[in-house]
């Protein structure tokens, strides 16, 4: 007869997870990166081809005209022939991948481009786009502008009573509106209407727009409060 000690224990045979081989196979799939001793933060390796190529294209994404070489060397702080090779590199990959947009030269500079053949859908998606109305939202944000101009966005909200941030986006992408220049008091931008505002209103300047006088109550009728 065996004894309760000589009975076999069963033994636990799963064996911890390795967290470090995880954790590794993960860090493959990001970006080299390295850490600014000053600020503490991650900052790209722009060493690496992969990272400079994607760097460069971030870039040309968000600038509103050509960049020119000298300015993206400046701004991912390479050598301009390390920029001019990766800039190559991104050009040949968009046309043997056929993406919708293509880098070429343009003036002194490179700029983003959507491809030719694919112009036809461009034009007819922004087309449909300006004939759309504007919201109520957008033209109660438009009156003020144009009656209060220039006025600040934190002004206007302050009149509507609500947020007008998207609102202005439209606005400005419409281009019924523009910024210009800061408010001296609170740093604040400042907006004004456009000539387009004028062509599609009909009129020579903003002092043709008509008077608000007619549209408002008699102030005999308002209640102190309410002044």
């Amino acid at each position: 007869m065996s004894s309760p000690q000589d009975t076999a224990q069963p033994q636990d045979t799963a064996q911890p997870q390795d967290t470090e081989t995880l954790d590794q196979a993960s860090a493959q799939d990001e970006p080299p990166t390295s850490v600014d001793p000053d600020s503490q933060t991650p900052s790209l390796d722009l060493t690496e081809p992969a990272v400079l190529r994607a760097a460069l294209e971030a870039l040309l994404f968000v600038a509103d005209g050509p960049v020119q070489l000298a300015q993206l060397a400046a701004a991912v702080q390479r050598p301009a022939a390390e920029v001019a090779e990766a800039l190559a590199e991104i050009t040949a990959d968009l046309d043997r991948r056929g993406a919708g947009w293509q880098l070429r030269p343009a003036a002194t500079g490179f700029r983003l481009y959507t491809r030719e053949r694919y112009a036809p859908l461009v034009e007819a998606f922004l087309l449909d786009g300006q004939r759309s109305k504007l919201s109520q939202a957008a033209l109660e944000t438009l009156a003020v502008i144009a009656y209060r101009q220039p006025v600040t966005r934190a002004r206007i909200s302050a009149i509507r009573g609500v947020n007008v941030d998207g609102v202005v986006r439209t606005l400005l992408a419409r281009e019924l509106i523009t910024e210009v220049g800061l408010d001296p008091e609170t740093g604040g931008g400042l907006y004004r209407t456009t000539s387009t505002f004028l062509e599609k209103m009909g009129i020579a300047s903003v002092e043709e727009l008509p008077s608000l006088a007619p549209l408002l109550p008699e102030l005999d009728s308002l209640d102190l409060d309410e002044l």
